[in-house]
């Protein structure tokens, strides 16, 4: 398949995968993606680290000190002496996170009415659902739409009601327990009750609240919501991070007014085995009454994260992009610069998603990783499979040149069988050529056209090769190394060798041009030439054989296209082989000579010296 063609509906299957999982995203979210989110979560938060949380709520916890001293659970007269002595320090609001669903002795329960009746203050309901993942219906422009509908309530009794609001105290935690929003609104058959945090903020604001559909406004401040109108909760940090004091000390007139005046005071129960506990990323163990008043302080404050259905539309539309960008860096480059680009692209998404939950924005990452993951690991699979398949072209292409015997050792071999059975050390010059820049444009033509180019190529160093009595011995995809001194060494292989190698510049060099299509690839040549002693042999057994030649003459030769490529020139000569093409060769004749340069090469200690010939015509 043709590697555009490919890339296209790679790109239109990922951005539909992307879409599709960003369209349950904006709607319900995903049970499965909501767990690696929340398991995100947390590792964010870690990362971000405690903070202080605004002095704006204060903890009176009913603790082991206190039901050591007075019982558990407080007994309503005791409970009623508390929140009187709270109350006498003019808190802003006192919210009391206990049920008071049953009734207890009158004299108690007339005493804490009394209480409650004493300033602002808030007491505590709960709701119960028929099933743990409730079903909740779509209406459109309907902010209550999508909460939903309990089928009993845990109310306190009459009398308490009447003295002091109410509040629903459910939250909604994840598998693991972790309380992650607060529902401020639930919603039974006949009734809605806003939730316990949403109600304290609003007697300590002295407002009520407004229902929007992303939205809850207390008075001018805008507390943006998540889908059923659902506080996102963030911890400040582990277990007393919020202001907490004992119950105990406020009992014994002990309390300081500092704690108390002008705060919102929540009462609730950190005793040990109390039971109203829940994990959370910086305490496994956090009190019940300190995630409401968390809650109550994002409220108050509007310091909580914002998770609306703008930041989910913002969640939908980022997991779209990576995946578009990550397939396309696949397809536009499989190759160390390109990996790195992707790494690059990866770490700069998570940066900007770190950074945006350290501001207070709760960008998804399990979405975007969802979205890009399975699609960018499948189309590298498919590219890398289809990358094999290419190479077995290429090979096969590559095999079928190679079959080629060297020009001018035909007529030898047949004469003489055993030619080069055993290796000979000789003089002989060597030349190599290279393309530059063609294995890039080989992975995004066809196989036939790889072998059009390369037959054409071929063709152009035979040429030149015979021209010039020079034999070649390999021809290794794009390139080609050419020997001179074979069958038998002569007084003229340097000056041959030269002219040989200004040929094959002056050709090849028309011969990309010819190619309109090798301009925008920027597809260059290289040449290097060298004389000196060789080791020529046959490699290989039974009817599959080839002539080759090593030593340092070889290596030198090989070496020498780098320095053409590092110095900007095509050919790159060794000070040896101009001296054996003589002061009246063709190099000087249709070029440019600079030298010597004393020169290193790559795996080679000593230095030689080197000229580089620049064609008059450039």
């Amino acid at each position: 398949m043709n590697h555009r063609l490919l890339t296209v509906i790679a790109l239109l299957l990922a951005g539909l995968w992307a879409a599709a999982l960003g369209y349950t995203h904006l709607n319900a979210g995903s049970g499965f993606l909501d767990r690696i989110e929340a398991s995100l979560a947390d590792i964010r938060s870690v990362i971000v680290g405690a903070k202080t949380p605004p002095p704006v709520v204060s903890i009176v916890a009913i603790d082991d000190r206190t039901a050591a001293a007075h019982g558990y659970p407080l007994d309503r007269a005791t409970l009623a002496r508390l929140a009187g002595a709270i109350t006498a320090l003019k808190p802003k609001a006192l919210a009391i996170d206990i049920l008071l669903v049953d009734p207890g002795p009158e004299a108690g329960d007339a005493a804490l009415t009394a209480a409650l009746r004493g300033g602002p203050s808030v007491i505590a309901a709960a709701a119960t659902f028929a099933q743990s993942s409730q079903r909740v219906t779509d209406a459109a422009g309907d902010p209550l739409a999508a909460i939903p509908e309990a089928n009993q309530l845990l109310l306190p009794l009459p009398r308490f009601a009447e003295a002091a609001a109410v509040g629903i105290v459910n939250v909604a935690t994840d598998q693991t327990g972790t309380p992650r929003f607060i529902p401020l609104i639930s919603r039974s058959a006949d009734r809605l009750d806003p939730a316990f945090p949403l109600r304290v903020a609003s007697v300590a604001l002295g407002v009520d609240p407004t229902i929007e559909p992303d939205a809850i406004m207390l008075g001018k401040l805008r507390v943006p919501t998540d889908i059923g109108q659902r506080l996102p909760v963030t911890f400040y940090g582990g277990h007393g991070s919020i202001a907490t004091f004992s119950a105990a000390d406020a009992l014994d007139g002990k309390l300081s007014a500092d704690a108390v005046t002008g705060r919102i005071v929540v009462i609730g129960s950190t005793v040990t085995g109390g039971g109203d506990v829940f994990p959370t990323p910086f305490d496994p163990v956090m009190p019940g009454v300190e995630v409401m008043s968390t809650a109550i302080t994002h409220l108050v404050t509007g310091d909580g994260m914002v998770r609306d259905h703008r930041i989910r539309l913002i969640d939908a539309g980022i997991a779209v992009g990576l995946t578009l960008v990550l397939v396309s860096l696949i397809a536009w480059r499989r190759s160390t610069a390109g990996y790195i680009i992707i790494v690059l692209t990866l770490i700069v998404w998570a940066m900007i998603n770190l950074s945006a939950f350290a501001h207070g924005y709760w960008l998804s990452a399990a979405l975007p990783i969802a979205a890009a993951l399975p699609p960018a690991l499948i189309f590298a699979a498919a590219e890398l499979w289809l990358d094999r398949g290419r190479a077995r072209h290429f090979a096969e292409q590559s095999a079928l040149l190679q079959r080629i015997e060297a020009p001018g050792l035909g007529e030898w071999l047949a004469r003489d069988p055993n030619f080069l059975a055993a290796p000979v050390r000789q003089n002989a010059a060597v030349i190599f050529i290279d393309l530059s820049g063609f294995t890039g444009l080989s992975e995004n033509v066809g196989p036939v056209a790889v072998s059009e180019m390369l037959s054409g190529f071929f063709e152009l160093i035979d040429e030149e090769a015979r021209a010039h009595g020079g034999a070649i011995t390999s021809f290794m995809g794009d390139g080609a190394m050419i020997l001179f001194g074979l069958p038998e060494p002569a007084n003229d292989d340097g000056a041959r060798a030269a002219a040989c190698a200004v040929s094959l510049c002056e050709r090849t060099r028309a011969w990309l041009q010819a190619h309109a299509g090798f301009a925008p690839k920027k597809i260059g040549f290289k040449v290097g030439a060298h004389c000196g002693p060789i080791v020529a042999s046959r490699l290989g057994t039974g009817d599959r054989q080839q002539i080759t030649a090593a030593g340092d003459t070889i290596n030198v030769g090989s070496r020498l296209m780098e320095v053409a490529a590092r110095h900007g020139v095509e050919l790159a000569l060794s000070a040896e082989i101009v001296r054996a093409a003589g002061p009246d060769s063709v190099l000087t004749e249709s070029g440019r000579m600079e030298g010597p340069l004393e020169t290193a090469l790559r795996g080679r200690a000593s230095r030689i010296d080197v000229w580089l010939w620049r064609s008059r015509t450039l």
